[in-house]
């Protein structure tokens, strides 16, 4: 026991509870996917269903090697990358929009040639504008307030990278708003240039709607929320509800959903109908507990940072992944419209568990706080972050 308790320690650095919050999620998103794949497996590959679970095992596997790399590296690099990724962003998100693959009715994907793997720059565009958001209002910790050296930059990242990913994925576009307005609340931004941040903001994505391709796809979701009437339900809706109140407290077990053979993506947008179908409301209230743990844990890190871009990074990280999660659990609970938003670390996916990956790389990378030297210290707008958090 002592010499694997050595590697570990040696391997396995940063917060310990994160690392234990990844390993429970990833392990529920093998099971899961594996028997949400049934139908699919049915109709794709002549009902091989090991084909999907050796996909998605892989995929998780390499997720985790991707996030121990990046845990290993120390962050302040990431200020400096996280500006390249946002100008290699803009033209990709513009050929995705022009060129790329349409799935549900919108230009989502590119593909990678040679390995045929499709992925989604706005998983790219929304970790470089965390990460770029961070690194600007930590080096102007001193200049907070200023209009043309700190605010000009910082609004006009984000209302580009708002709007162009709003033009195909209207719900990641809103979340990523909702988690640049907290970096800067944080982050000691004034409170008349956070309303000037929304109202731009706002502005951008209400351009997204009228010229995007979402448009009456949006409408129409919000619409349906809002009809009272039980017969005009969304169909996916519908499932989900009857999956959930079929589960119990205990849940019907492992692989013996229903609904996974009539609800639609059931491995991904729906997923988490199934974990309650399956392992009841204790299962999903486990799922919401580490989700809520993972939010702590990466918003402690603001605390106990000594740098101001660990804590910010740290912090607009956690948010987003758990905020992502929150909406995916409130569509499939009828509590919001229908997104395309999947749960992450949990669903099945391509490169968005990588991306999702170095996302929690990056948080560990802040919390092993033995590299802090990204920005030259200042200690009162570092106890301002922490106190804020």
């Amino acid at each position: 026991m002592k010499p694997i308790k050595l590697w570990l320690e040696e391997n396995l650095k940063g917060d310990p509870i994160i690392w234990g919050i990844v390993i429970l999620l990833s392990i529920l998103s093998i099971l899961v996917v594996y028997s949400a794949t049934g139908s699919l497996a049915y109709r794709m590959v002549g009902g091989n269903t090991e084909v999907y679970l050796i996909k998605h095992g892989s995929l998780i596997m390499a997720s985790l090697v991707v996030m121990w790399g990046v845990h290993n590296i120390p962050y302040k690099y990431f200020a400096k990358l996280s500006l390249l990724a946002l100008w290699i962003s803009i033209p990709l998100l513009l050929i995705t929009y022009l060129f790329g693959s349409t799935i549900n009715e919108a230009n989502r994907w590119l593909t990678i040639p040679i390995i045929n793997q499709a992925f989604q720059p706005s998983d790219l565009a929304k970790l470089a504008l965390i990460s770029a958001v961070a690194g600007m209002l930590a080096k102007r910790q001193r200049q907070i307030a200023d209009w043309k050296k700190t605010f000009i930059p910082i609004i006009a990242w984000i209302g580009i990278i708002c709007m162009l990913i709003g033009f195909a994925n209207m719900s990641t576009g809103v979340m990523l708003l909702a988690t640049c307005l907290l970096l800067m609340f944080i982050g000691r931004v004034p409170f008349k240039f956070l309303v000037i941040v929304l109202a731009v903001g706002m502005m951008a994505l209400t351009s997204a709607i009228m010229l995007g391709q979402r448009g009456g796809v949006f409408f129409s979701r919000i619409e349906s929320f809002l009809n009272e009437d039980e017969k005009e339900l969304p169909y996916q809706a519908k499932h989900s509800f009857i999956a959930i109140a079929t589960g119990g407290i205990a849940g019907k077990g492992p692989g013996k959903s229903e609904q996974r053979n009539v609800l639609p993506h059931p491995y991904s947008d729906f997923i988490f109908a199934i974990i309650i179908e399956e392992y009841g409301l204790i299962g999903g209230g486990g799922v919401l507990f580490l989700y809520l743990a993972l939010l702590y844990r990466g918003m402690r890190v603001v605390a106990i940072s000594t740098r101001p871009f660990g804590g910010l990074l740290s912090a607009g990280l956690s948010f987003a992944l758990v905020i992502q999660a929150m909406i995916n659990m409130a569509v499939a609970v009828g509590l919001v419209p229908i997104t395309g938003l999947p749960l992450p670390m949990v669903s099945m996916g391509g490169t968005s568990l990588i991306f999702t990956g170095i996302s929690l790389g990056i948080i560990l990378s802040v919390s092993r706080g033995d590299h802090e030297d990204a920005f030259p210290a200042d200690t009162n707008s570092i106890r301002r972050v922490a106190k804020a958090a």
